[in-house]
């Protein structure tokens, strides 16, 4: 009867902890549930979602079945053909793109990585310089957009002309925003101006991380601040320095609101990127087959360079 009475026992313990242990798994599942729920509505839809797109002549209106043209799009991408040769304009904003990242990619990271340096090595006043060269990369891209075309503008009185004609470097006022490279220009140095605050806020955190103990020895030896900077703190930033390029090429193809809001692809498309072509061809023209064709190539275009990037330095991270 004993006996009976814990093995009763035993078994409503065993199933006390079984329904604990499945109350713990069942909120474990609702938590992570909630956010796989949300990847597979917000990300992984959208991007199976787009690859379908880019196979298709997809249309949004439901009296128009959507149907499947394999390579069409790209095709109509890379090959020349028809009258509305869509891939000399594709071929454009390919090169704009690839410019821009050639352009301000570089500007970043040097300057950002230089002012970085310079800063750290302050005695007083370093947040205070970082909070002002931070002040870009916060502030609203409309604002900055509007205040660059204010001070590019074609006039005489326009800031930058007015300057140029002071200093006799030009007999007459540019039309910045009216040209295919002074519109790139223009494009270019926002985007210059506004990433070197977050280049210098990423290597600032890399050089505090830096160990002391190294530089306590180099000035033990003799070293100047040169010769430390070209000889340690270079040399140790380099394995940080693949993620803030591969961040800035990536913003580099994501340009789109600085032509939108600057120039709008003008003159006559000249100054259009990959991100606003795309744009203009998905919610101007409605192809969003095109569009979404692009979006790929754009994709594998940057998985090829952060690939090549990532053979490249993988022999440059250094263990400290």
């Amino acid at each position: 009867m004993e006996k009976n009475i814990i093995t009763v026992s035993q078994i409503k313990h065993k199933n006390k902890k079984l329904n604990r242990e499945q109350r713990e798994a069942l909120e474990g599942w609702a938590f992570i549930g909630i956010g796989f729920l949300l990847f597979l509505i917000f990300v992984a839809y959208p991007l199976l979602k787009n690859v379908a797109m880019a196979f298709m002549n997809y249309s949004v209106n439901p009296n128009k079945p959507s149907t499947f043209i394999g390579l069409a799009n790209f095709k109509k991408a890379f090959i020349h053909s028809g009258t509305l040769d869509e891939s000399s304009k594709f071929y454009l904003s390919l090169r704009n793109t690839l410019l821009a990242v050639v352009v301000t990619v570089p500007a970043q990271w040097f300057l950002g990585m230089i002012i970085a340096i310079a800063i750290e090595s302050l005695s007083k006043g370093k947040m205070l310089y970082r909070f002002l060269l931070y002040i870009p990369v916060i502030s609203d891209w409309i604002v900055v957009a509007i205040l660059f075309k204010y001070i590019f503008q074609d006039t005489q009185g326009s800031l930058v002309n007015s300057i140029l004609l002071n200093l006799h470097l030009i007999s007459q006022p540019i039309s910045w925003l009216q040209n295919e490279w002074t519109g790139n220009i223009v494009i270019w140095a926002l985007c210059i101006w506004k990433g070197i605050g977050w280049v210098m806020i990423m290597y600032t955190a890399a050089i505090q991380d830096l160990p002391k103990d190294i530089y306590e020895a180099a000035d033990v030896d003799g070293a100047t601040k040169r010769q430390q900077m070209w000889k340690i703190t270079l040399p140790l930033l380099a394995s940080r320095t693949y993620f803030i390029v591969i961040n800035l090429i990536i913003g580099a193809f994501n340009i789109l609101l600085q032509v939108m809001l600057i120039t709008n692809g003008g003159p006559m498309g000249k100054t259009d990127v990959l991100q606003n072509y795309m744009y203009n061809k998905a919610f101007s023209s409605f192809d969003f087959g095109y569009a979404a064709a692009i979006s790929l190539i754009m994709a594998v275009i940057l998985i090829l360079i952060s690939v090549v990037q990532r053979k490249i330095t993988k022999n440059t991270e250094i263990e400290f």
